[in-house]
């Protein structure tokens, strides 16, 4: 890779040529795997770029084009599977400075690729008292460009879904890796070609996104003495369609008491918990309702005199709640899997019991195809590879389906089915295959087995269509 031309032909453009920030910026939360530890901890780029403008974007994508050069985009290197890691070298493409937020109206607001998730709701909540309808639950440094392309929902999924869904992007403008980059504005079914998909077939250059009613959440805490009645109060608590909640989560012990430091204090040993953020207008019937449901309210942010030093609840919820168990013991990894309606208390139950000290039950409740449902994203102990590839085949056995995190790969994952709708549109887009190369089994295996009828958090556009 001739990068000495590269940057002749990117002058006036931000680059960084420190080998310790490029391989800083190489990198995404990817040891969350052990796996991935193992397979990419060697991979770094070969330079950085920083676009500020599209004008400028077009002009690295150009100039990288013309010589060859791989391309993988990145936000702020929130996610967990080497999605934003450069498998090929290159350049590392930061869409950080590409964070104007441009127009602000009732129900929607455009703005760049790298605007962090919290700087975008407080500025909608200044101008019309409005929010995200979802955020991951790195909201305070992910951007909304990143979250997009590699994300799938978070906190608020209780009410909206995921990404996948119709409505919860409305329009994307993506730029093709070409000779000649062209701008196209995506919406509707074509959405689907470039939600989740790594970038590997086009750079988001803006965001319209819908916007949903801001509130000032309150954050509880729901003790209960067994994961079973934190499960069955959580799905109970999901269907009241009269209280109005952005989150909840169930955490089975011993996580809690070991793993949650800053709210240990109020929590006690052996206690599954319930993570909920309810609206202020709901707070009253919550509470009314856990009393129902003999819970008790361990932690509730509105009777706490001072919160300072206490993270809000969303940050021991969604993939924090493993990162809190990893900062305190390095041997806990996780999954991530669907747990599918009608049956999803059942088999929450029977998978908390498969794996007794090897596996920490947590789940998140959302709606998923509009019904009330929850994902697992339980902590696993590694032992070994081979082990875990047990306990993921023995999920799917159960009729669990994993999306797993131990693999790069869009396919892997299972969090987007590609199809050859998708293929069409890489080939389209990125003739030679030089965005985030090595993301997309399709496009190095044109045989890839797309009809195995497993179950996919995002639907294939041909299976869709």
């Amino acid at each position: 890779m001739d990068m000495t031309a590269l940057i002749a032909d990117l002058v006036g453009i931000r680059l960084e040529q420190n080998d310790k920030i490029i391989q800083q910026k190489s990198r995404d939360f990817y040891w969350y795997s052990p796996v991935l530890k193992r397979q990419l901890d060697h991979v770094t780029g070969d330079l950085v770029a920083s676009p500020r403008t599209e004008e400028e974007l077009i002009r690295v994508l150009k100039a990288c084009y013309a010589h060859d050069i791989p391309v993988t985009p990145r936000g702020t290197g929130t996610g967990n599977y080497g999605q934003a890691m450069p498998l090929s070298g290159g350049l590392v493409l930061s869409l950080a400075d590409m964070n104007e937020i441009r127009e602000i109206s009732p129900g929607r607001v455009i703005c760049g690729p790298g605007v962090i998730c919290s700087d975008l709701d407080k500025a909608t909540r200044a101008h019309s008292s409005q929010e995200m309808r979802m955020h991951p639950s790195t909201y305070h440094t992910a951007t909304v460009g990143g979250f997009i392309a590699g994300g799938s929902g978070g906190v608020g999924s209780i009410n909206w879904g995921g990404l996948r869904d119709f409505g919860n992007v409305i329009r994307l403008r993506v730029v093709t890796m070409e000779e000649e980059p062209q701008i196209l504005e995506l919406t509707g079914e074509d959405l689907h070609k470039v939600t989740h998909a790594y970038g590997t077939n086009g750079i988001i250059t803006e965001v319209e996104m819908p916007l949903a009613p801001a509130y000032d959440w309150v954050d509880a805490i729901v003790g209960f003495d067994s994961f079973d009645d934190a499960t069955l109060y959580a799905n109970a608590l999901a269907r009241q369609d009269g209280i109005l909640t952005k989150l909840i989560t169930v955490v089975a012990a011993p996580c809690p008491f070991d793993y949650f430091k800053r709210h240990q204090k109020f929590l006690t040993e052996g206690q599954s918990v319930v993570l909920v953020m309810v609206a202020p207008h709901s707070h009253d019937a919550f509470k009314a309702f856990t009393a129902r449901h003999s819970g008790e309210v361990v932690f509730d942010a509105s009777m706490v005199e001072d919160l300072k030093g206490l993270p809000p609840v969303f940050e021991l919820a969604w993939n924090h709640t493993t990162l809190r168990a990893l900062r305190v013991d390095p041997a806990w990894t996780y999954l991530q899997s669907l747990y599918p309606f009608p049956n999803q208390i059942e088999l929450a139950a029977k998978m908390e019991r498969m794996f007794p000290g090897e596996m920490i039950s947590h789940l998140e409740f959302v709606r998923f195809d509009g019904d009330i449902t929850c994902f697992g994203l339980p902590l696993i102990r590694f032992t070994t590879e081979e082990r875990l590839d047990e306990i993921v085949e023995l999920h799917h056995a159960n009729g669990c389906p994993v999306f797993n995190p131990h693999r790069f790969t869009l396919e892997e994952g299972g969090m987007k089915q590609t199809d050859e709708i998708q293929l069409a549109f890489k080939r389209q887009a990125d003739p030679k295959g030089l965005l985030n190369p090595g993301k997309m089994i399709a496009w190095d295996d044109p045989d890839y087995d797309f009809g195995s009828g497993e179950t996919w958090l995002f639907k294939g556009l041909k299976q869709a269509s």
